[in-house]
């Protein structure tokens, strides 16, 4: 045989991946020199062409837009942190005044939103369009079950629930709405927390996940929000909203990390100090800081296959042994009943509490969002995921190539939900009844520093409470560095798609976000940082309105997926050699991730 030969695809396992990408990559040979051997049989061949799959098939992005999408957000990132740091107290005041104006208006968008996100993705898992396979119909899932929820928990959740387990459970133990108090006052609570980082929260980050997962894997189109969007507005505002799409996901991502890089820093000081003679302070902040980054810059520059995977699966394992330590060492009976007790109060009531606007206070304006229940919690939580959502999304569609979309909503919504809903009954539990042995010192600790929670309740566990301190610090290093990680592969494909980007420009990413965290602490402090990650929080009601476009577009493109769309699935996909497979490798237009 002469001329060009492919080689085909490899029959890969669900946990292997190719030699080269978590995708599955195009290996196009030809014999040495072009001709056959002088006996007829072909020469030494070597290799011609990688092509990784989904091969391109979206709009080549123009010169003007990309120096906009790559200059535009630092210069605003970096005027927004001068804004502040100018002027705290002022920037404060805006920001809460905008807080104060979105919640007073726009509660029931937010409820409204949630409830739209559920509604998307029990349609996908239900309806016929579940057994689309994300990549083609032969595509086998690139990472296994093990892998692929440990990184998607990780990056979705992970640091958040460490604290807000034991934080929430003991803030609302005074009761809470719709939840009826009963004989056990702290149960709303225990409902609360599952609502607030279950079943709603992941379906919201799944339905924005699939859309770019199919916009991505089937139709070849780059992973980001501006091409799982624009093709559902009229022709002409298509160039313009892209950029402007872009420029939200990509801002709201860096903020959101680097303040969140902050947090973790003041975090994970508060568990070191827990069991070392340490003490808080900004040396120890900043060490932390670089520690974390250098972690995390390893890992990205690793890629997912040899970096995040493997820690993510330490964050699993740990996890596991954090929550069956308390169990088993915990006050085990009590954990069990209420347990069992909660999940059947929130099977109960979960309708009642995703329709919860507070319809009362709505009557008139609220003189400041801290009148808000919702204020405080729901709305706060929605808006957090919202703008949470262009990475954390990102990175869950780029992780799961060969799943169904059944398989997909299924994977992403419920498997987690059941573990925040199991880690929160022990965790939040034992902490509610150490905090009544202890006349109330949890909830006093909870109340002077919110990350302060967890630690005071692994302080009181029998035997095994210095253990588990010390896992509950790790887990706050790991868990954030598989976040970061997350969203820089996430802000390195928005940057520089379509064009291919390195372990390198990762490296770059965890550095530059590292460098806002310390800018941040150091002139400004705690105060500083809140104040940046609640305008981050705010910037989610108008990247919402995107998000619902995103919803629209993606059951307009399932809807009208004709032969034609499933022949463009098929070629997209296709791991033998293509007509143009040459020109995309010339231009550099491979999916970004490329491992060794």
């Amino acid at each position: 045989m002469t001329g060009r030969e492919p080689v085909q695809e490899r029959d890969l396992r669900p946990d292997q991946t190719t030699p080269s990408s978590t995708e599955v990559s195009t290996l196009v040979q030809e014999p040495a020199g072009g001709e056959p051997s002088p006996a007829g049989r072909p020469g030494p061949r070597r290799e011609r062409a990688r092509v990784a799959l989904p091969r391109f098939r979206g709009a080549q992005i123009a010169q003007l837009d990309r120096t906009i999408i790559q200059v535009v957000p630092p210069l605003l990132i970096l005027a927004a942190i001068i804004a502040v740091i100018a002027d705290p107290d002022g920037a404060a005041r805006v920001i809460g005044s905008m807080r104060t104006w979105v919640t007073s208006g726009f509660t029931w968008f937010f409820v409204l939103y949630s409830v739209i996100a559920v509604a998307l993705c029990v349609w996908l898992s239900v309806s016929k369009v579940g057994s689309v396979r994300l990549g083609g119909p032969k595509t086998k899932p690139v990472h296994g079950r093990f892998a692929w929820y440990s990184m998607l928990f990780a990056c979705g959740q992970g640091i958040g629930l460490i604290f807000w387990s034991v934080a929430e459970p003991v803030m609302l133990r005074e009761g809470a709405p719709v939840v009826p108090a009963g004989d056990w006052l702290p149960e709303a609570g225990m409902v609360w927390t599952y609502f607030h980082w279950g079943l709603t929260a992941w379906a919201m980050y799944c339905a924005v996940a699939v859309c770019l997962a199919y916009s991505h894997h089937n139709l070849g189109k780059t992973l980001t929000f501006r091409e799982a969007t624009v093709d559902i507005l009229p022709f002409r505002i298509q160039r313009p909203a892209g950029v402007v799409i872009e420029l939200l996901a990509i801002i709201a991502t860096v903020l959101g990390l680097a303040t969140s890089f902050g947090f973790a820093s003041l975090q994970f000081t508060s568990g070191l100090t827990s069991f070392t003679p340490l003490e808080s302070s900004p040396v120890v902040w900043f060490g932390v800081i670089v520690a974390l980054g250098l972690f995390a810059g390893i890992s990205a520059f690793l890629g997912v296959n040899k970096g995040m995977k493997r820690v993510s699966e330490t964050n699993s394992i740990l996890s596991i042994v954090l929550v069956v330590g308390v169990l088993v060492f915990g006050p085990t009976i009590f954990i069990v009943s209420t347990m069992v007790q909660t999940f059947g109060s929130f099977v109960q009531y979960y309708v009642p509490m995703s329709f919860w606007t507070d319809a009362p206070i709505a009557a008139n304006a609220l003189s400041t969002w801290q009148d808000s229940w919702n204020g405080w919690w729901t709305v706060f939580i929605w808006c957090w995921v919202i703008a949470f959502s262009p990475f954390v999304a990102g990175f869950i569609a780029r992780i799961s190539r060969g799943r169904t979309i059944r398989e997909f909503v299924i994977g992403v919504t419920v498997i987690p939900s059941l573990i925040v809903m199991i880690w929160v009954a022990v965790v939040g539990a034992a902490a509610l009844k150490y905090d009544d042995q202890t006349n109330g010192s949890i909830s006093a600790d909870v109340a002077a520093d919110t990350s302060s929670g967890l630690f005071s309740m692994l302080d009181m566990i029998p035997w095994m409470g210095g253990l588990l301190l010390v896992v509950a610090t790790v887990l706050v290093a790991t868990y954030y560095v598989t976040s970061l990680d997350a969203g820089t592969h996430a802000l390195a494909e928005f940057v520089s798609a379509p064009k291919q980007s390195g372990p390198w420009f990762r490296v770059v990413l965890v550095v530059s976000i590292a460098a806002v965290a310390v800018i941040l602490l150091s002139i400004g402090g705690t105060a500083v940082v809140d104040t940046v990650q609640t305008g981050t929080i705010i910037g989610a009601f108008p990247f919402s309105f995107v998000l619902l476009l995103m919803f629209a577009n993606l059951v307009r493109r399932l809807r009208q997926r004709d032969k034609a769309v499933k022949r463009l699935e098929k070629e997209v996909n296709d791991p033998r050699s293509r007509p143009g497979d040459d020109d995309l490798i010339a231009q550099n237009l491979v999916p970004q991730e490329q491992e060794g």
